[in-house]
């Protein structure tokens, strides 16, 4: 009896796909958020949906949640009916994890996947198939199952590919699929090489034609003395019968170009089955004749200059009973789970319908419905192609050294470096001179799967032998990766981290907040701190170290672009960083989100901590590699211990910079580091020693070290946004594009060691914040400055109009310092105001918004020249006026 239709069900509010290593673990996830209904957050309370669901689909087993206090509820359920799905489709995941959420209902579902679209699916099954559940209703598990394993064989790489990328895994060497198919990058920027399938980047075109054009090969191989059957291309179909009858029946009829057996009959001898090889062979193309050489197929895989494996390949056939037909045998044989259709699997299923297999049928007097006796063999097509359903025995060790030599002049002979030759002889035991042997064919894109897996014999690792020959003995194919995230610092710290490798001579690649740029040239702008950015600069063939800025926002909506990092480089941690956003609450929450880089650090590689501040330094213990601690203060508790054990530390003392390891010790001035201002500059100098530090991770000498900390210079070119002086009118002025407490703090301390007669602080402050940080934002500079001017910017991210401005006074109320308080509508707006109130001697600090168009306002300004207008915003796209338009217009009228 079906069951009345339950009225509520979770909601699934966001799906993700994590591509890289995330806050769950190193795996592949997809991530969801669930929200659960009151009634759905304890199964506990309902046994009989557990029993329904186990009923429906019993390879879930019981339900459990990943912490025995929490009870189970549906968003359980849903993570490991999804794992439990794939599992059954033959994917190798094994994690899934359910954690509420500050929401009350509210869940985060992780659950693994080894093929995107794959998990998706997984998780919409997962859904319906608990719907089904709660309704009574049924669910066709196998069905479901079936159609996961159909796109996951879709959706994966072939054998040839995934044995080559298996490999590579195996060494080290990461890879990106760079399509939906064969296509793969091995290894990052300089270092990468590419594949499709079992093609090399380095294999030429013109060696690929030569393989491609059947006639020009034969007479290369000729040409080089390497024995080949007679035959000529074929102008048409009786053409073609003449050249037969010359050369003398039986013989083989192909496509002159053409691969994995397409089109190719073999061992013709009646003018009949000539003509229906013809018709085959001519839907491909231009078609030729040759000799048929008596004898079995082999192929023979040369990579480089070494033959790496060997098999005989023998056409498809069935075993006659005396009680089944034809039809039914291949039936039969078809049901060998190592068949499948294409080359996804080991073996391809056998076809009986084609009109080859019917002549081939006809020509040993059966068809499809006789029935064979018991033992004889029979023969579907003559051609032993793997992919119409033919079977492969290693013969790897039983080849003789000449046979071995022939394929391998005749790989060369023709240019290329990974082939698969085809060899016709009674054996490979003996040279192919002496039995009347020849090669027939070579390939330039020789399907791996009968030596990966063949039907008889030793499967041979040839994806290690591809691999062996792209890569040289203990290259891994990889650059440094240097990864920065924090608070604070972190686009300062990229920047002048990139400066120090380029200055040892290296090709930098760099993302962050402002940009993508290779080896000083930007490739592109906005905000490029995420995942997609870091791929793109991993995938650039130019860059031999990259550098990228690691902000939470990517971490959590894709995870890192990287499989592991060089250097992990965490700077600060501060309350003032997007918590409450995400599910990103608490300090420790944020901690263990960005200590993320610190965990997929290299085990020869190096995590770069921020000794002073606890939740940094605490993420050392999760670090597989090796740690430097830095800190201005060398005595500091946790830099004295690792110093006492020989380890690295970068500290501040008397004016210097002090590297110290074990024994040995570098000073470098900080009066030459223009970026610190003679070390006044606090926070600067622990951005100068965090890029010192990963620098001296990766190896830089110290004499490209301290060239790049000489010219690295903090201006609006440099470092855009970071602390960039100007002078204006005898008055001092910083733009930077701080946004958070803590960043508002270290500002303060920076200002308060330079000289001022009076200072202000121009201010806006981001919507998305929370509301005690937009007011303690205030409250910091209320106890440092004379003048606050808060403005109102054109984006407040989702707050109503006026609301930031009246959170920045509340953080005013009852400020030491200040005495002059105004509101301003406008960034430049604001710039003008607070540029008109500077007299000698005095010091402003602007906190921008716009980063690159104030600069350019503020550097107009400082020259002298007037801004010009924005030209307006097209009618046709909206009747706004743009982001700034108003503004500009604004402080042009006040500067008149």
């Amino acid at each position: 009896m079906l069951i009345p239709r339950r009225k509520t069900l979770m909601e699934i509010t966001r799906v993700r796909a994590l591509r890289g290593p995330n806050l769950w673990n190193r795996r592949t996830v997809i991530e969801a958020v669930a929200a659960c209904a009151p009634d759905e957050r304890d199964l506990g309370r309902d046994p009989v949906f557990e029993q329904r669901l186990r009923a429906l689909f019993p390879a879930i087993g019981a339900l459990h949640a990943n912490t025995p206090s929490v009870p189970i509820s549906m968003a359980h359920a849903l993570a490991l009916t999804a794992l439990a799905l794939q599992e059954q489709a033959g994917c190798p995941v094994t994690f899934s994890r359910t954690t509420p959420t500050g929401t009350p209902g509210a869940f985060q579902v992780a659950v693994q996947y080894t093929e995107e679209a794959v998990g998706r699916l997984a998780l919409r099954q997962a859904q319906a198939l608990i719907r089904a559940a709660l309704d009574g209703q049924p669910f066709d598990a196998p069905g479901a199952i079936a159609q996961l394993k159909e796109l996951d064989e879709d959706e994966r790489l072939g054998p040839s590919t995934g044995a080559i990328v298996d490999a590579a895994v195996a060494r080290g060497i990461p890879f990106k699929r760079l399509t939906r198919g064969s296509l793969v990058q091995l290894g990052w920027g300089s270092k990468q090489r590419r594949i499709q399938a079992a093609e090399v980047d380095r294999s030429s075109a013109i060696a690929e034609s030569i393989a491609q054009d059947k006639d020009l090969t034969k007479k290369l191989l000729h040409a080089a003395g390497v024995p080949v059957p007679l035959g000529r291309p074929v102008a048409d179909l009786e053409d073609g019968w003449h050249a037969a009858l010359e050369i003398g029946l039986p013989v083989v009829v192909k496509p002159r170009d053409g691969n994995q057996g397409k089109g190719v009959t073999v061992g013709i001898d009646q003018r009949a089955h000539y003509e229906l090889a013809y018709a085959a062979a001519v839907e491909y193309g231009p078609v030729m004749v040759e000799k048929y050489l008596p004898g079995s197929d082999f192929r023979l895989l040369v990579v480089g200059s070494q033959l790496v494996a060997a098999a005989r390949r023998d056409p498809p056939l069935v075993i006659g009973d005396g009680q089944h037909s034809v039809r039914e045998l291949v039936a039969q044989v078809n049901q060998d789970p190592r068949r499948g259709e294409g080359h996804g699997t080991s073996l391809t299923k056998i076809r009986i319908d084609d009109a080859i297999a019917q002549a081939r049928l006809a020509a040993e007097g059966l068809s499809a419905g006789s029935v064979p006796p018991k033992g004889q063999r029979v023969i579907l097509r003559n051609n032993a192609n793997l992919s119409t359903g033919g079977a492969a025995t290693d013969v790897t060790d039983s080849v003789h050294p000449e046979v071995a030599a022939r394929a391998i002049e005749a790989a060369q002979a023709v240019g290329l470096d990974i082939c698969g030759v085809d060899v016709v002889c009674e054996s490979v035991q003996q040279p192919l001179e002496a039995q009347g042997g020849g090669i027939v064919e070579v390939n330039a894109a020789p399907g791996l799967r009968m030596h990966l897996a063949p039907s008889f014999g030793k499967g041979r690792d040839v994806g290690a032998a591809v691999i062996g020959h792209m890569f040289a003995p203990g290259e891994d194919g990889r650059i440094p990766v240097i990864a920065v995230t924090g608070t604070n610092g972190k686009t300062t710290t990229v920047r002048l981290t990139a400066h120090l490798l380029k200055s040892q001579g290296l090709r930098v690649g760099m993302t962050n907040t402002d940009g993508v740029y290779v080896n000083g040239r930007q490739i592109d702008s906005g905000d490029c701190s995420g995942p997609r950015s870091a791929r793109n600069v991993l995938a650039h063939p130019d860059v031999d170290a990259a550098v990228l800025e690691t902000a939470r926002g990517g971490l959590l909506r894709e995870g890192l672009a990287f499989d592991q990092c060089h250097v992990a480089v965490v700077t600060n941690l501060g309350k003032g960083d997007h918590l409450g956003l995400n599910y990103i609450t608490t300090l420790e929450d944020l901690s263990v989100l960005k200590r993320v880089i610190v965990l997929n650090v290299a085990p020869g590689g190096t995590a770069v901590l921020n000794a002073a501040d606890p939740a940094v330094a605490a993420m050392a213990a999760h670090c597989p590699g090796q740690v430097i601690f830095f800190a201005q203060d060398g005595h500091h508790p946790v830099m004295q211990a690792h110093r006492a054990q020989g380890k690295r530390v970068v500290f501040a003392e008397k004016g210097e910079l002090v590297c110290v390891e074990g024994r040995f010790e570098q000073r470098l001035p900080l009066a030459r580091i223009p970026l610190t201002r003679q070390g006044r500059i606090g926070f600067q100098v622990e951005n100068v020693m965090a890029s010192v530090g990963a620098a001296w991770a990766t190896g830089a000498p110290w004499n490209a070290i301290q060239k790049g900390l000489a010219t690295f210079v903090s201006d609006q070119h440099g470092v855009p946004g970071r602390f960039n002086v100007f002078d204006y009118r005898g008055a001092t002025v910083i733009a930077d594009y701080g946004h958070n407490p803590d960043a508002i703090a270290a500002l303060v301390a920076g200002v308060e060691n330079l000289p001022a007669r009076r200072r202000s602080a121009v201010i806006s402050g981001a919507g998305d914040r929370r509301d005690e940080d937009i007011r303690e934002q205030t409250r910091i500079l209320g106890a440092a400055f004379d003048e606050v001017l808060l403005y109102q910017d054109a984006c407040q991210r989702g707050r109503a109009d006026g609301e930031v401005l009246a959170l920045l006074r509340q953080g005013l109320q009852g400020a030491a310092r200040t005495t002059h308080v105004e509101e301003i509508h406008g960034e430049f707006t604001a710039i003008d105001r607070a540029l008109a109130r500077l007299g000698k001697g005095d010091l402003c600090l602007i906190l921008i918004d716009q980063v690159q168009e104030a600069l350019a306002y503020i550097g107009q300004r400082v020259a002298g020249a007037t801004p010009p207008p924005l030209k307006p915003a097209p009618r046709a796209t909206s009747s706004k006026p743009r982001r700034g338009q108003i503004e500009v217009a604004q402080a042009l009228s006040l500067s008149i």
